[in-house]
């Protein structure tokens, strides 16, 4: 339950730093602000002494400006207060991938997981990014994956929606109707 809670708070603050961002045009400025905050409290070092309930305030205070305020705009680092105030810091991975999606979907930008059975070059990329654009309607970047239990084929995910091309999937379905075609 929780974790939806944490979530939902992420969502609403992505939500008010993308209209900002939007507002400013400053889409990259925060993009960029967002992903050094991620990355830094990400650092092990730096999540060990957050963590620590030993550690002041002050002193965690501390570390996030030595780390931190040289590298963002003010209100970035206005943010990072904020989340510091809140106890809210570690919402921070959430709010950035929120806060990207929304820039991507404003771009009109959608992204791709699409697995094969082995390693595609680049060339076959870029062709199953144009015809996944040409689907979706939208600018398509891909991740790829390889999964040798779907045999042959793609199977792409783009946000909820699944294209299974996979040769796993068709024999299946295969199987399927010959076993209903036999009874």
């Amino acid at each position: 339950m929780a974790q939806t809670g944490t979530v939902a708070s992420a969502r609403r603050y992505a939500e008010a730093v993308f209209d900002l961002a939007l507002e400013q045009e400053a889409l990259v400025q925060w993009s960029a602000d967002l992903e050094a905050i991620r990355g830094f409290l990400g650092e092990p070092d730096v999540a060990a002494v957050m963590r620590n309930a030993r550690v002041p305030r002050e002193e965690k205070t501390r570390l996030l400006a030595a780390g931190l305020e040289p590298e963002l705009s003010s209100q970035a680092w206005n943010l990072v207060r904020l989340l510091e105030d809140r106890g809210r810091l570690d919402a921070i991975g959430d709010v950035q991938r929120i806060f990207q999606e929304k820039v991507d979907e404003h771009r009109g930008v959608a992204k791709a997981t699409v697995t094969t059975a082995v390693a595609i070059g680049d060339d076959e990329q870029r062709a199953i990014a144009a015809r996944l654009s040409q689907i979706t309607g939208k600018q398509v970047e891909v991740q790829s994956i390889v999964d040798e239990s779907i045999i042959g084929g793609v199977v792409a995910r783009i946000g909820d929606q699944l294209i299974d091309g996979s040769t796993r999937t068709r024999l299946v379905e295969l199987k399927r109707r010959l076993g209903g075609a036999t009874q």
